[in-house]
């Protein structure tokens, strides 16, 4: 006898756009283009860390003041630095290293609103982006550590991003630092008991984000963690 097969329910008409524009094949092309040209340009510059952080932060908010401190420290560390390119953390970012002298670097994206470059980075190294996402590339690629100060939806984005990367081993382990306790204990604190608790982390991960009140202990961690590295070893990260 043979088995009753079960009827299979009929599918329901698939969803179709409302309109399919032939413009966007040549999206990619304009993809390509904002990479090649990130690249040629980044390809130029030594080594740099990635500060991130607010737009919306003031010149007379202490961590406007942090930022500019630890591109200070990181310039007469040796680094270059970059920065999203806007005002606030980022501002905060090139104005210490345009002010000691150092690399100062400005990775722009068009908004319709909050975004347009600040005053502090060098003429050369100005770069709009039209693509988030050729932005984090650039990023990451091209810095050896990375400061993150507070920030919004935008700074945890980045955040992650870079973590997610070094935990899937995308790129090699770089240091991750977070400056202001009082800003980062809270996420901490939820991905201990939390993110760790329901085993979606390991323990070691948390080593990641080390959290310092002091500008210069974050730049101090990045340059011991360089210390016995040759020169030659110090290379871009992300691999495309």
């Amino acid at each position: 006898m043979k088995e009753e097969q079960e009827e299979k329910t009929p599918r329901n008409p698939m969803k179709q756009w409302t309109k399919i524009k032939g413009e966007n094949s040549w999206t990619l092309f304009k993809v390509i283009a904002e990479f090649v040209d990130g690249f040629e340009t980044m390809n130029r510059m030594g080594p740099c860390v990635s500060i991130f952080g607010s737009a919306r932060t003031k010149p007379d908010n202490k961590y406007y003041k942090q930022a500019v401190e630890a591109a200070r420290h990181l310039t007469d560390s040796g680094f270059g630095v970059i920065t999203g390119g806007g005002p606030g953390i980022m501002e905060a970012g090139n104005k210490g290293a345009s002010l000691h002298g150092g690399l100062s670097v400005g990775l722009n994206i068009d908004l319709p609103f909050e975004q347009s470059h600040n005053q502090y980075i060098d003429p050369d190294k100005n770069l709009n982006h039209r693509y988030f996402f050729v932005r984090k590339v650039m990023f990451v690629k091209y810095a050896q550590a990375f400061i993150v100060m507070p920030g919004g939806f935008g700074t945890l984005d980045e955040l992650f991003e870079v973590l997610t990367l070094i935990q899937t081993g995308k790129i090699t382990k770089v240091p991750v630092i977070l400056i202001g306790h009082s800003f980062w204990d809270g996420m901490i604190n939820w991905i201990k008991e939390t993110m760790l608790g329901h085993g979606n982390i390991n323990a070691a991960d948390l080593d990641l984000i080390p959290i310092t009140d002091d500008p210069k202990e974050a730049v101090d961690m990045i340059c011991s963690f360089y210390a016995d590295k040759a020169e030659h070893e110090i290379s871009p990260n992300y691999e495309l």
